[in-house]
């Protein structure tokens, strides 16, 4: 199946630096932008440098800002160098539910084929709606997209990590305490707590809201992000299980490892997910790479590698490597809300 929708590099440059139907985008100069560093020094990485860190992980994390085009580009671009260096990696997607892995396996044993570009048109339109997208907007979908044919065309395995959107919306709605015995059964805890981490993520949920903090919809949040994050940390789990089962794929290539394409919120500090995979499978080799926007403001590179200290857990750097972008927008999403928050705000205090 020949890739043909959205090419990455096509859609950054329509992006970027404008096209006939799309605004141009002002861009903010930074040193930053295109350089790798440690995450625990500082110390810049070359591109060839970092492959070699990552070809040796079992699990690589390409952590991403979902609407950021040069994200995907960047994850296009490791996950070619990783073909290129004789690897058949596993690729796991956040934005699609484990029941979906036999809908994306499905496809890549169709790239196998030949297909007339219309046929291959209509499969894209199948696919989108069976998986849950033919609302999304043409250019998020063309992202995951055009990674699924990375796939596809290279004939490696994809594979969905998260809840189903029916899980997660029942999760937000009802709270882990208001669902059915039926549908807890259905669902996998590590069984891991602790309350700074609760504490801190509600703080991010509250901050990610403009400042408003929902109450019991924060609790509810909170449950759907900790029970998302233990079912992908399964996924991911298996999947590398998976890859352990055979050392080498039909076409002679070393099999893995395996790559991730999720949320930088998943990820961060080693927290979410990451840790997660730890207490599964402590022998793991897991490598995070957070492609991290740069700051509306200019900012120095100390300021983008704190470490979060939270009660119980090790100070640690944000990832283990940050690649440096341009941002996808400067607008603030809360400045067009502020009145209206402000509004909500007065109203809760009385």
């Amino acid at each position: 199946m020949q890739r043909l929708i959205y090419p990455v590099l096509g859609v950054v440059l329509c992006l970027f630096c404008g096209c006939a139907t799309t605004a141009k985008i002002v861009m903010r100069d930074d040193p930053l932008i295109g350089t790798v560093v440690r995450g625990d020094t500082g110390k810049p990485v070359r591109f060839a440098d970092l492959m070699d860190k990552l070809i040796h992980s079992d699990i690589i994390y390409l952590s991403e800002k979902h609407d950021n085009p040069m994200h995907h580009a960047i994850q296009h671009r490791v996950i070619q160098a990783l073909l290129n260096q004789g690897h058949a990696p596993i690729l796991g997607f956040e934005f699609f539910s484990y029941q979906d892995t036999p809908l994306l396996l499905n496809l890549v044993d169709a790239g196998k084929k030949e297909h007339s570009p219309k046929m291959e048109k209509a499969v894209e339109q199948r696919i989108r709606k069976k998986l849950g997208w033919e609302n999304q907007s043409d250019t998020m979908w063309g992202y995951y997209w055009d990674l699924i044919m990375l796939a596809a065309d290279n004939a490696f395995p994809a594979a969905g990590l998260d809840l189903s959107a029916t899980q997660k919306r029942r999760i937000t709605r009802k709270g882990l305490e208001g669902l059915s015995p039926i549908e807890l059964e259905q669902l996998f805890s590590t069984g891991i707590s602790n309350t700074a981490y609760e504490s801190y993520m509600k703080s991010v949920f509250v901050s990610v809201h403009c400042g408003m903090d929902h109450g019991r919809m924060t609790d509810r949040l909170y449950d759907t992000w900790v029970t998302r994050n233990d079912r992908m940390a399964r996924s991911v789990v298996q999947l590398l299980n998976a890859v352990q089962t055979k050392d080498r794929d039909e076409a002679g290539r070393k099999t893995g490892p395996v790559v991730i394409i999720i949320g930088a919120g998943h990820t961060e500090y080693g927290l979410g997910v990451i840790d997660r995979v730890h207490h599964l499978k402590p022998t793991a080799i897991q490598t995070n790479l957070a492609i991290t926007e740069i700051e509306r403001e200019p900012a120095d590179l100390s300021q983008y590698l704190p470490p979060l200290s939270l009660e119980g857990f090790d100070p640690v750097p944000p990832a283990d490597f940050l690649w440096f972008t341009q941002r996808a927008s400067y607008d603030d999403p809360c400045e067009k809300f502020k009145s209206v928050l402000e509004k909500m705000k007065k109203r809760k205090k009385n």
